[in-house]
């Protein structure tokens, strides 16, 4: 209890220092604008049609999936929000507010939090990421019979200039990403199950968390897989033949989606991506209070090749800080051929490791005194106790 009111302390500090507040009244930001769509919803008779290229509207599926497995969570423990899909809409408020959904090019407006009409541009790598953590969860709670009571019938539509490869209902999903759907329909089947069960609270706890993180990192896989190559429609039309963006081809000609950011930045993308190998590890409980708790820390802008953390003028220690850990970690990974990762999943091996791992994984992260170099020895005498 002590290391987490001085890590909640560290993350306030985090904050007032000029990282990307997600939070607005104790709720991921632009949440209240979900609310009338939200009434909208519930007084339609008819085929509603969400747009997932709209922040709030993205929201809108998020509070959705909350709101329906709200019931079956109960053994995250006391208080209101630690149900751990909030993690979910905590990631896009920070990706909002730190201009990650923004275009990358500049081509359009899209992604700027302070519009009138806050829409995701469709050339943005992390909103293309996002769509495989909000439409496929989506989906597959419909297709499990955890959302759609007491709703007319909801519809996913991708935009003209959006490229059209984008599943956007349980049957081009399931065909095209079929392990995420998979694991998330599962998931979702899973809750009410385990949660009248006569197993210990603790032990429904371990269970839906780890369900729920083997479907994140299958979407995550997914969208590290498509993303990175999928074209915009329309944007760089004459890179090979000069056809107006009318005629609605997909072009295969560069740059990529994810090419278009900064190496600093797309380094960031993958050691990101990578640090849900070792949340997932450890069962993590991304309620609200968690999830911010890690988040606050995160860079609160696009990173430029300019940029040479950890020495960053215009962002917080704690910023220069989670970069640094960010790229020390991603960096021996990839030296020890991955060794990293699969030691700590290793170590990972029962309640009580995992437990430790959870304190570890904090440690790590808000703790600039902690000597990582340690990470070693700890992790193989927790995997030797397996």
């Amino acid at each position: 209890m002590h290391f987490f009111r001085w890590a909640l302390a560290l993350a306030s500090l985090a904050v007032l220092c000029g990282a990307a507040v997600v939070m607005e009244n104790g709720l991921p930001i632009l949440w209240g604008k979900t609310s009338s769509l939200l009434s909208n919803l519930s007084g339609s008779r008819e085929t509603v049609t969400l747009d997932p290229w709209d922040y709030p509207q993205r929201m809108v599926m998020y509070r959705l999936l909350i709101n329906a497995s709200d019931p079956y969570m109960g053994s995250m423990g006391p208080g209101t929000n630690q149900n751990p899909l909030w993690g979910l809409p905590l990631q896009l408020a920070w990706k909002l507010r730190s201009g990650r959904l923004v275009d990358p090019t500049g081509a359009d407006s899209c992604g700027q939090e302070g519009s009138e009409h806050v829409c995701i541009a469709a050339s943005s790598w992390w909103g293309c990421v996002n769509y495989y953590l909000s439409v496929i969860p989506f989906l597959a709670a419909v297709e499990a019979g955890v959302v759609g009571e007491g709703l007319p019938r909801i519809e996913i539509q991708v935009p003209a200039q959006v490229a059209q490869d984008y599943c956007t209902s349980t049957k081009t999903c399931s065909s095209l990403h079929a392990d995420a759907m998979a694991k998330w329909v599962t998931f979702f089947q899973s809750l009410k199950d385990i949660s009248a069960s006569d197993m210990r609270e603790d032990e429904k706890k371990d269970q839906i968390l780890g369900l729920m993180w083997a479907a994140e990192l299958a979407s995550l896989s997914t969208a590290s897989n498509t993303c990175a190559e999928r074209q915009v429609l329309g944007q760089v039309i004459t890179c090979l033949t000069g056809v107006s963006p009318d005629s609605r081809l997909i072009l295969m000609c560069p740059p990529r989606r994810q090419k278009q950011y900064s190496g600093l930045e797309g380094s960031f993308s993958e050691s990101w991506l990578s640090s849900a190998q070792y949340l997932a590890s450890t069962h993590f409980l991304s309620s609200v209070e968690m999830s911010e708790l890690l988040m606050a820390p995160l860079p609160g802008r696009v990173l430029l090749d300019s940029d040479k953390p950890p020495n960053i003028a215009d962002l917080s220690a704690e910023e220069n800080h989670t970069l640094y850990v960010f790229s020390w970690i991603n960096s021996v990974n990839k030296w020890l051929g991955g060794s990293l990762t699969t030691l700590w999943q290793r170590a990972m091996c029962s309640s009580s490791a995992r437990e430790k791992g959870r304190a570890l994984l904090q440690d790590v992260a808000l703790n600039p005194r902690f000597a990582l170099a340690s990470i070693f020895s700890i992790l193989t005498e927790m995997a030797m106790g397996c």
